[in-house]
């Protein structure tokens, strides 16, 4: 699967394709190549397939197909549903409620909006990640339009109660957004059951190209449009269709829906042994706890170290020591740091994402560098 024998731990970061996902996206590469918006048959065939790939997507969440566009991945998603939001509801008020452990995406977003008149509230986390419930009940005002919470954080891997928050929300008439780009594929998501207004996830998280995502926009919600210009998915989001992207998400979720408890159980067990493993050396410690958090992440802190040095002496192993999708300045986890490490402990930490191509070899083979790192 990997070039060079690499042992790939780093899938919060991206996963590499599944085989089956481009096999079903390649034919849309080549013979099946129509724009979905033309008229000729050709190209009305083509959206009838991205019909029904949009009809599986959404189920995979249990939405309705027309509560359903397509982006070019969660970035952008959450760029069109926080900023759409915002404008489309600026009457009701001018507030929003985030956490400072959210993806940079959000955070930037916000700080964004922030310049334009909004005030943002960036609530604090437990030293687990967690939100308080109490903290936000507080916080939430009759002028505050949107909270958005990140249903499991990338870096440590903690699950937010993402009902309970919602719920929250509704009861001041404030619309609830949460960021599933690392819950879709890993857990189950039922978008009425959770009572969210607006979700959105990525396709490389979850076995698919980059390149593609979705965001889940419930009925009578209204967003402003951030990019026109030919009036595409449903006006919210111009541009050509990505065919090939949004049949491969559609078969991601496929898998994804038949795999999951497989997948769950197999990456857990290996997860596990790596965590138990390595925590047994000196200096080593957990971000966060191990309860609340997905099955798939462990972030250890590896005292005294410097994380991006170990990164270099690790030829054949790939982890990471924060988000991958900031840019390469190099500073402290902000995640991290919410959750009360200080700049040394932050850079000291290494982030460990599993997947479900890995294998126990792949997690001895770790095991065995870092042990022999660290002697």
């Amino acid at each position: 699967m990997f070039a060079e024998n690499i042992k790939y731990l780093d899938y919060n970061s991206t996963t590499p394709i599944d085989p089956r996902v481009l096999e079903a996206m390649l034919p849309f590469l080549k013979d099946n190549f129509a724009n979905s918006s033309s008229s000729h048959h050709f190209g009305q065939r083509i959206k009838e397939m991205v019909k029904q790939a949009r009809e599986q997507i959404a189920d995979f969440i249990n939405a309705e197909s027309d509560e359903l566009i397509f982006t070019s991945g969660a970035t952008e998603a959450i760029n069109i549903a926080i900023k759409g939001v915002a404008e489309s509801y600026f009457n009701k008020g001018k507030h929003i409620i985030t956490l400072s452990t959210e993806h940079k995406a959000v955070l930037d977003t916000c700080n964004d909006l922030e310049r334009k008149g909004f005030e943002v509230t960036y609530l604090s986390v437990a030293s687990n990640g967690l939100i308080d419930l109490e903290e936000l009940k507080l916080a939430i005002r009759s002028d505050t339009v949107l909270v958005s919470v990140m249903y499991v954080n990338n870096e440590i891997g903690v699950i937010q109660p993402i009902k309970e928050i919602a719920k929250l929300a509704h009861e001041t008439g404030a619309l609830f957004m949460t960021d599933a780009t690392q819950a879709a594929g890993k857990t189950r998501i039922d978008v009425n059951n959770l009572g969210v207004d607006l979700l959105c996830f990525s396709g490389h998280k979850m076995y698919a190209p980059k390149g593609i995502g979705a965001l889940y926009i419930r009925t009578k919600t209204k967003l402003n449009p951030q990019i026109h210009g030919g009036g595409h998915e449903r006006g919210l989001r111009s541009g050509t269709l990505n065919v090939p992207g949004i049949v491969a998400l559609a078969k991601a979720c496929e898998l994804a829906s038949e795999e999951m408890d497989l997948n769950q159980k197999s990456i857990s067990i290996l997860r596990d042994k790596l965590e138990a493993e390595l925590l047994q050396l000196p200096n080593t410690s957990i971000n966060g706890v191990s309860e609340n958090r997905i099955y798939n992440t462990t972030n250890i802190r590896f005292i005294g170290q410097d994380a991006n040095i170990l990164i270099g002496r690790m030829k054949n192993i790939a982890v990471s020591n924060g988000s991958a999708c900031s840019s390469s300045v190099i500073e402290a986890s902000h995640v991290l740091k919410a959750i009360g490490l200080n700049d040394d402990d932050a850079f000291a930490s290494l982030r460990f994402s599993l997947g479900k191509f890995n294998t126990m070899e792949d997690i001895d083979s770790v095991i065995q560098t870092i042990k022999e790192l660290n002697q």
